[in-house]
C-alpha cells in the first residue's frame, strides 16, 4: 500500500501542466522520474517488463532529461552506468548494447548486443550539448567519438536515396530491402550533428524526404522498407501500422525551431494526424499509414507527445488544451517508463523547459535564469 501511495504522489507531481517561470530552476517532473525509474547507480529501469530491462534508449533519454534539469551528478551516473554495462567500459570504442536485464537464469547481463541507432544519437547529442553548456571538453570529445562510430557502423548509402541511418548495425538489410524506422531520426539532433560533419546534413535532407514520401496520408508508420529501384514500400515485418514508434515522429517535428529547414512543409504534411486527434479528442492508438484509417485511444503519453505539434498551429488551441487537461486528469503511472518519457519530452517542452534552435543546439531554461 505504501508503494502504491508513493507512486500516486509521484504521478501527480509528474502531471503538472502549463508554462512555468524560467526562473523556476527545480523540475519536479525530473525528480519524480528519477525517484520512480532511476536506480542509485544510474540505470533507467522499465519496471513494466518482466526482466526489469534497461535499454540504451532509456539511458539516452535519461541523460537528456538530466541535462534539461541541470543535474550534473545524475548525468554522470547515467553515463557511467551506460559505459560500464552496455559499452564494455568504453563508449569511444563500443556503441552501447541496446538491451540489458535479467536473463532466463536470473543473471543480470546484456540481453542483446546489437546497438539501437536512435539511442546512440541521443547519447551523443546529450554529451555534445552537456560539454558545451557545462564546459566539459571530455564530454564533447566522447560525444564526437560516439557520433563517428555510429556513422561508421549504422550509416549506409542506399541506392536511389543516399545516406540513411539503419536502426542498428545488424539485422536491417535483407533481400527485400532496407528496413528503416522514421522515429529514429530526430531532425533537431541531425541539425546539431550537421555542425560536426556534412554527412549529417545529407542524412537530414534524406530524412525529410523519408518523412514526406513515406507517409502518403499524413500519418507516420512505425517502420518502412526502402527497395532498390522501387522506393518506399510497406514494411514486410510490421506492415503499415503507425503507433508506439511513430508517435515520436510528431513529437520531434513539433519541437523544430520556427526557422528550421523544411519545417513548414513537414508540419503541413502531417496535419491529418492533428485533425484526427482534434476531431476525436485524443490521439489514435493505431493508424494505417497507407490508408489513413485510425482506431483506438492512444495512451496518455501520446497526448504529451502531440503537445509541441498542436502548439505550432494557432487553430488548434482547443485541442492543445484538451490534451493538457487529459494529462492533468489521467497522468501516466509513475513507473511506466515509455509513457513517462514521452511526457517528459512533450510536457517539458510545453512548460518551456527547453527549445532547440535552428542549428539544433539545446536552449534549456536554466541557462539564463539559474546560477550554480
Amino acid at each position: 500500500m505504501r508503494l502504491l501511495k508513493d507512486l500516486g504522489v509521484l504521478a501527480l507531481a509528474l502531471s503538472v501542466v502549463g508554462p512555468v517561470s524560467a526562473s523556476e530552476c527545480s523540475w519536479p517532473a525530473w525528480e519524480g522520474y528519477k525517484h520512480a525509474l532511476l536506480s542509485q547507480d544510474g540505470r533507467v529501469i522499465d519496471r513494466s517488463s518482466k526482466q526489469h530491462i534497461t535499454t540504451s534508449e532509456g539511458q539516452g533519454y535519461g541523460m537528456f532529461f538530466a541535462l534539461l534539469a541541470n543535474d550534473r551528478d545524475s548525468f554522470a551516473q547515467l553515463l557511467s552506468w551506460t559505459q560500464n554495462n552496455l559499452a564494455e567500459g568504453d563508449l569511444s570504442r563500443h556503441l552501447p548494447a541496446w538491451k540489458w536485464g535479467k536473463d532466463e537464469h536470473g543473471h543480470w547481463s546484456v540481453l542483446d548486443t546489437n546497438n539501437a541507432s536512435d539511442a546512440d544519437l541521443w547519447i551523443a547529442y546529450s554529451l555534445l550539448e552537456a560539454g558545451r553548456l557545462w564546459g566539459r571538453e571530455d564530454y564533447v570529445t566522447l560525444g564526437r567519438n560516439m557520433l563517428w562510430r555510429s556513422a561508421a557502423q549504422s550509416l549506409r548509402k542506399l541506392p536511389g536515396l543516399g545516406l540513411m541511418l539503419l536502426p542498428g548495425d545488424t539485422g536491417f538489410e535483407t533481400a527485400e530491402g532496407w528496413r528503416l524506422n522514421p522515429s529514429y531520426l530526430p531532425l533537431p539532433l541531425l541539425a546539431r550533428f550537421s555542425q560536426e560533419s556534412p554527412i549529417w546534413a545529407e542524412l537530414a535532407d534524406n530524412t525529410r524526404r523519408l518523412l514526406l514520401e513515406g507517409a502518403p496520408k499524413g500519418f507516420a508508420p512505425d517502420w518502412l522498407l526502402w527497395r532498390e529501384g522501387q522506393g518506399w514500400k510497406v514494411d514486410a515485418v510490421k506492415g503499415s501500422e503507425g503507433s508506439y514508434d511513430a508517435i515520436r515522429v510528431y513529437l520531434w517535428l513539433g519541437m523544430l525551431a520556427p526557422d528550421a529547414p523544411g519545417r513548414t512543409d513537414l508540419l503541413k504534411h502531417f496535419l491529418p494526424m492533428v485533425a484526427a486527434s482534434t476531431h476525436d479528442g485524443f490521439p489514435p492508438a493505431s493508424v494505417d499509414s497507407a490508408t489513413g484509417a485510425h482506431t483506438g485511444i492512444g495512451p496518455v503519453g501520446f497526448s504529451a507527445a502531440l503537445l509541441p505539434l498542436l502548439a505550432s498551429d494557432p487553430t488548434t488551441v482547443a485541442a492543445l488544451q484538451a490534451q493538457r487537461q487529459r494529462l492533468h486528469q489521467e497522468p501516466p503511472q509513475a513507473n511506466a517508463y515509455y509513457n513517462q518519457s514521452l511526457t517528459m519530452f512533450g510536457q517539458g517542452w510545453d512548460d518551456h523547459r527547453y527549445r532547440f534552435n535552428k542549428e539544433g543546439r539545446l536552449v534549456p531554461s536554466w541557462v539564463d535564469s539559474c546560477k550554480e
